[in-house]
């Protein structure tokens, strides 16, 4: 059964135009004029249980609109939209039942009371067993290391903290689904790796689908293997990341440090007939290889390592950022540049 099922969903806002001057402030007071914007544009796609997939956009794409729509909180002006078999605004008691939803700005915890009575409210609210609430809340607070933050009131938690217990918060009642908008938005690194961490654990173990929007794309790098691409409120990439960089990558570099002064032209006659690579040298005894996608690495390198004096080797890759950025410039993924040779 498909966790998430999303076909030709459309969602639609009316804005009201603000006339300018003061005659247009009166004329809008008897006599509003609205324009429509349309932010999500007849978008589909599925999501099969137990996958983790990066739902990823600028700002202004769709992405927190049709989260709103997944979870519920906004009615699809037009589209199919199921989501645990369940369509999320008319089936909504029975619908949050095997979700959890975690947005990096909002919190879900009471601000002036311990974190614990907030997770004792929220027990009541998903209708959890004592006795089933108290074995997961044990598992989470010992794998996310909250027991010292249990009696603490949530204004007096660190951001770090607070996101820490906003997941545990989203888990306690064992959704099959969690949607987290920006968890990690604003953390440092080491909670950013922790929390990145535990939703690995949930998924592998539990089998925990995950949809994730995020700006910071190392979150995609670490946990996703398939990722959707949106822009003005349309996809124009759904697929594994790994083909993403393949497709857009403008292709690798090695550098080489030798333990003596090697010619480029030795160089260039190492690597005669691996199509596309180039050579470019750094200093006396250091130099660059860049090569497509369409040679294997192994082979050039392995020309290279038997047959000169390699003291040090580096491999440098187009990070995922240089990649969404440059998609995002010329407005489609639908295919990949030719690489820039040296």
């Amino acid at each position: 059964m498909l966790a998430i099922d999303v076909r030709d969903l459309r969602k639609q806002f009316k804005v009201q135009k603000n006339r300018e001057g003061l005659t247009g402030a009166l004329q809008d007071l008897f006599k509003r004029e609205y324009t429509e914007v349309r932010a999500v544009k007849d978008i589909s796609f599925q999501i099969p249980q137990g996958e983790i997939c990066g739902y990823i956009g600028e700002n202004g794409a769709g992405k927190s609109t049709t989260i709103k729509m997944l979870t519920g909180i906004l009615v699809p002006t037009s589209g199919h939209l199921r989501v645990n078999g369940f369509l999320p605004y008319k089936e909504r008691e029975k619908f949050v039942n095997g979700i959890g939803v975690v947005f990096g700005q909002r919190s879900q915890l009471w601000w002036d009371i311990g974190v614990i009575e907030s997770f004792q409210l929220l027990r009541k609210v998903y209708r959890v067993s004592e006795a089933d609430f108290k074995k997961r809340l044990d598992e989470l607070v010992e794998r996310l290391e909250l027991q010292d933050l249990l009696n603490r009131p949530v204004r007096k938690l660190s951001l770090g903290q607070r996101m820490r217990c906003e997941l545990v918060a989203s888990l306690l009642h064992n959704p099959s689904i969690l949607f987290l908008d920006e968890p990690t938005i604003g953390l440092d690194i080491v909670v950013k790796t922790e929390i990145r961490e535990f939703l690995k654990q949930m998924n592998r173990e539990h089998g925990t689908t995950i949809l994730l929007t995020t700006h910071d794309l190392q979150d995609i790098e670490a946990l996703c293997s398939r990722v959707i691409m949106l822009d003005d409120g349309r996809i124009i990439y759904d697929g594994g990341l790994d083909d993403l960089k393949t497709r857009w990558s403008k292709g690798r570099e090695i550098q080489f440090q030798f333990g003596a002064q090697t010619p480029l032209e030795t160089l260039r006659h190492l690597t005669q007939g691996l199509e596309g690579i180039e050579w470019s040298l750094e200093n006396e005894v250091t130099a660059k290889m860049w090569l497509p996608h369409s040679v294997n690495v192994s082979d050039a390198m392995s020309r290279v390592v038997g047959a000169t004096d390699i003291r040090d080797i580096k491999i440098f890759e187009t990070n995922t950022d240089e990649i969404v950025r440059e998609i995002y410039q010329s407005g489609s993924a639908s295919a990949s540049k030719e690489p820039a040779t040296s």
